[in-house]
C-alpha cells in the first residue's frame, strides 16, 4: 500500500513520484530512468505520447538504417569492420538486418504479379519433341547395330545399356508429343493457359520417375498443382532462408584457416551483411527487370556483376586483405556460393514438395 500511494495519477494522464521512486521496482530514482530496471521514472497514460512513442521508436530504427544502408552498398567493408570492433550503437545489427530484409523481400514477392509470359507455342513444342523423338529412335538403331556386330558380351553388354536407354526416351518422347498434340486439338484439360509458366511446371510431369514412391514422383505430383507448387516454395525459402548463414560460415571459417585472429563470430556478421546486400540486390533487380522488361537481360547482367564486386569489397575492407588476397578469395568463395545455393535449393525443394 505504501508502494502504491508513492505514485499520482496526473489530469493529463501522466504519473509523478512524490518521493523520487521508480513506477515499476519502486527503487529510488537518481535521473530520468531508473538505475535498476532501466524504466523512465515518469510515464504516461495519453494517446498522444503512445503515438509519440511510435513516432520515436521508427524514426530511431531509420536513424540506423539510413546510416547502415549506404554503408552497406558503398563500403560494406567498413560496416562490417566497425560492428565487429563493437561501435554498434550508430548500425542496425547484422541480424536485424538480415531478417527485415528477407521480410521485405519475400513480403513484395508476395504481392508481384506472377509470369504470365507464353515462352514456347504449342507449335514449336510439337516441332522440338519430334526432332527429339527422331534423335533417340536414331540412337535405339545405332545401338541395336552396334550389338549386332559385337563380336564381344563387353560390348555389347554397354550398348544394350544404351539401347534400353534410349528406349525409355522414346517412350517418353512419345506420351510428350501425343500429349501436345492432343492439347493443340482439344485444349488443356487441366484449365490452364498454354505455353504460360503454369502449364510448363505442370508438364514436368512427363520427367517422373518410373517409381511414383520416389521424391522425384512426390515432386511432380506437387507439380500437377503449379500455383501451389510455388506458393509452398516461397513459404519454405521464407522459413528456412537463415540456413544460408550456417551453410556459409564454415566456408569462411575455411579461407581464413591460417589466420587465428579472425573468429567465426567475426564470419557471421560478413555473412550476414553480405547476404543481406544479396537479397536487397535480388529484389531491386527483380523490380527493374519487372519494370523494364525490354532491358532485364541487362539488370539480370548487371546484378550478376555487382554480386562478386560487392563481395570484393566487403573481404577487403573487412579482413583489411591486399587486392591479390581479396581477388582469390573472392573468387573461391564465388566456388563456394554455387555450392552452398545448390545445397539449398535441394534442402527447399526436398522440404517445400517432397513431403
Amino acid at each position: 500500500m505504501a508502494k502504491a500511494a508513492l505514485i499520482i495519477e496526473q489530469a493529463d494522464g501522466s504519473h509523478s513520484d512524490a518521493h523520487s521512486a521508480c513506477p515499476d521496482c519502486g527503487a529510488p530514482a537518481r535521473g530520468k530512468f531508473c538505475v535498476d530496471c532501466g524504466q523512465e521514472i515518469h510515464v504516461h497514460r495519453t494517446l498522444f505520447h503512445l503515438g509519440h512513442e511510435l513516432l520515436h521508436g521508427v524514426m530511431h530504427f531509420d536513424g540506423r538504417f539510413w546510416r547502415t544502408l549506404p554503408l552497406l552498398v558503398a563500403n560494406p567493408g567498413k560496416l562490417t569492420r566497425e560492428w565487429i570492433a563493437g561501435k554498434r550503437t550508430r548500425y542496425v545489427s547484422p541480424l536485424a538486418m538480415f531478417l527485415c530484409t528477407l521480410f521485405v523481400m519475400f513480403m513484395a514477392l508476395s504481392f508481384a504479379p506472377p509470369p504470365s509470359n507464353v515462352v514456347v507455342n504449342l507449335p514449336d513444342q510439337i516441332a522440338i519433341e519430334k526432332a527429339r523423338l527422331v534423335e533417340a529412335e536414331k540412337t535405339v538403331a545405332e545401338a541395336q547395330a552396334t550389338i549386332d556386330a559385337a563380336t564381344d558380351g563387353a560390348e555389347a553388354g554397354v550398348a544394350a545399356g544404351q539401347m534400353a536407354a534410349a528406349q525409355q526416351r522414346v517412350t517418353r518422347s512419345k506420351e510428350r508429343l501425343a500429349y501436345l498434340e492432343t492439347e493443340a486439338r482439344e485444349g488443356r484439360r487441366d484449365g490452364l493457359k498454354p505455353g504460360s509458366w503454369q502449364a510448363q511446371v505442370a508438364d514436368l510431369k512427363f520427367d517422373d520417375a518410373d517409381n511414383p514412391h520416389s521424391l522425384s514422383g512426390t515432386v511432380s505430383k506437387k507439380l500437377k498443382n503449379p500455383d501451389l507448387a510455388v506458393y509452398k516454395l516461397q513459404q519454405t525459402t521464407y522459413k528456412f532462408a537463415f540456413l544460408l548463414v550456417p551453410l556459409s560460415i564454415p566456408f569462411m571459417a575455411l579461407i581464413f584457416l591460417w589466420r587465428r585472429q579472425f573468429t567465426l563470430y567475426d564470419h557471421g556478421v560478413f555473412v550476414l551483411y553480405s547476404l543481406t546486400f544479396m537479397a536487397l540486390l535480388l529484389m531491386v533487380g527483380m523490380i527493374l527487370g519487372s519494370v523494364f522488361s525490354g532491358i532485364s537481360s541487362v539488370v539480370a547482367g548487371l546484378c550478376m556483376t555487382l554480386a562478386p564486386v560487392h563481395i570484393f569489397a566487403q573481404l577487403k575492407g573487412t579482413y583489411s586483405l591486399g587486392v591479390w588476397g581479396a581477388l582469390w578469395r573472392t573468387m573461391v568463395l564465388g566456388v563456394f556460393c554455387t555450392m552452398v545455393i545448390s545445397f539449398f535449393i535441394i534442402a527447399i525443394i526436398y522440404l517445400g514438395l517432397g513431403h
